[in-house]
């Protein structure tokens, strides 16, 4: 399988079989300061347990769902029940969608506590996303890898997810490529990340 392997900047970062874009400085760091230490005070962290080879295990991070319509979110065999957005959710929400012209109605708040705390490989190709859904992913704190891959060639892309920057993935890219966070060593701190999406 080749590896492609590319550390981008900020810019586009795939543009076939889909699209995603990193915009680095999406938010300037005070700010993003001021609504990383907002989030930390309003969201009350959850750690949900996920199905493993028929073992339920702990997910190697916290993680809280919100949604407007009420809508549970279900993903590897769990569900998560929704919680009303809070005041600092909803003004991050509309600038996102202010910046971007994409509405959204949800979000899945990730606090990853050190750089023992990951994402595995997957996509967000759950149905209640739709077929081509536009996915804002914001970054507070800690730098961290991301990666992408494609499903049939794959090709690898690998970015670094600064303090406030917004990740927007679109089209057709949850059909073709898997991302992840992996673990990493020498991680300086926590991170938070949003993400947004339009459920139904």
């Amino acid at each position: 399988m080749p590896d492609t392997s590319l550390f981008h900047s900020s810019g586009v970062i795939v543009d076939h079989d889909g699209r995603a874009e990193l915009i680095h400085d999406f938010l300037d760091a005070d700010v993003a300061d001021a609504h990383m230490h907002t989030l930390d005070g309003e969201v009350r962290w959850e750690q949900a347990e996920v199905i493993v080879f028929g073992r339920r295990v702990r997910e190697p991070r916290m993680s809280v769902w919100y949604a407007e319509n009420g809508m549970d979110y279900r993903y590897s065999n769990i569900s998560r029940t929704a919680h009303r957005f809070t005041p600092g959710l909803r003004t991050l929400r509309d600038e996102v969608e202010r910046r971007t012209g994409a509405r959204f109605n949800s979000a899945l708040v990730n606090l990853y506590r050190d750089g023992n705390d990951r994402l595995g490989w997957h996509a967000d190709n759950e149905e209640c996303n739709g077929p081509e859904p536009t996915i804002a992913s914001l970054s507070f704190g800690a730098e961290r890898r991301f990666d992408l891959r494609h499903r049939a060639t794959g090709e690898t892309v690998r970015v670094t997810l600064p303090h406030g920057s917004l990740l927007v993935m679109s089209g057709t890219l949850q059909q073709h490529w898997v991302h992840q966070v992996p673990a990493m060593k020498r991680v300086p701190g926590p991170r938070i990340n949003v993400t947004f999406r339009l459920v139904s």
